[in-house]
């Protein structure tokens, strides 16, 4: 695939590999007006057809629960998803989207995690962040109690903690104890900077990459993901054998 792929980078962009192969996306933030995404309706149907338009025909998509910032719930979030929902029905686009979310490990996490129903996708897939100033000291005790409650954990953006990416032997630890790395898109063309790009390409070369997400907030990232077409590394990812097309 990747040598009959090769090739296209001379032609037109609509020769350009599209993200169709990966069919669906797991990480956005979609429902408008309950996080830093979509601010309105009309933010949330842009950024959707959008993401038509790059070939995905399933969205779930993965609002912020942060204690400190947006203290989400599951009900906050599956009422928007409907609110979504009924505006895409009026839109006749061919597109599935449902709703998880992007936990942020602190303190209200450990109690959520022992006392509540963490929202999750696919095969109880639970995505989760962690600061990207602070390294988290508790992370390995958290993680296994996500898996004592029979979660499967997904670490969002790991390429773009730098306290691991110069510690690289730290995701090969995660991938041992049974964690998904799910890398952004946007990375790849180096939208998050050049540490985050060079990690990227070398967790796609180790094929450490288990999901690949757009972490979609805004029409800007649309732009860079239509760079990311244009990248070897995209036609290298897409070799790989990704959760996402699986979901």
């Amino acid at each position: 695939m990747f040598g009959k792929w090769k090739s296209l980078f001379s032609g037109s962009p609509k020769q350009w590999p599209d993200f169709s192969s990966l069919t669906a996306d797991m990480h956005s933030h979609l429902i408008p007006g309950i996080d830093d995404g979509a601010q309105t309706i009309e933010d949330s149907l842009n950024l959707i057809r959008a993401l038509y338009d790059l070939g995905y025909r399933k969205l779930i998509t993965t609002p912020h629960i942060m204690s400190d910032h947006y203290r989400n719930n599951p009900e906050i979030i599956l009422g928007g998803l409907q609110t979504v929902r009924e505006a895409l029905a009026k839109e006749n686009l061919d597109i599935t989207i449902e709703a998880a979310a992007e936990y942020y490990i602190d303190d209200v996490f450990v109690k959520k995690l022992e006392e509540e129903e963490l929202l999750t996708f696919g095969n109880k897939y639970l995505l989760f962040e962690v600061s990207f100033i602070n390294y988290p000291e508790n992370i390995r005790e958290i993680v296994f109690n996500m898996q004592i409650k029979g979660y499967k954990p997904i670490l969002a953006h790991p390429e773009r903690y730098s306290f691991w990416a110069r510690k690289f032997s730290e995701y090969e630890l995660f991938r041992d104890a049974g964690v998904l790395l799910q890398i952004n898109a946007n990375s790849i063309a180096g939208y998050y900077g050049i540490e985050a790009k060079k990690t990227a390409e070398k967790m796609i070369d180790l094929k450490m990459v288990d999901l690949i997400g757009t972490d979609l907030h805004k029409i800007e990232h649309i732009n860079g993901l239509n760079q990311v077409r244009r990248e070897k590394y995209f036609l290298k990812a897409l070799e790989l054998d990704l959760v996402n097309r699986k979901l």
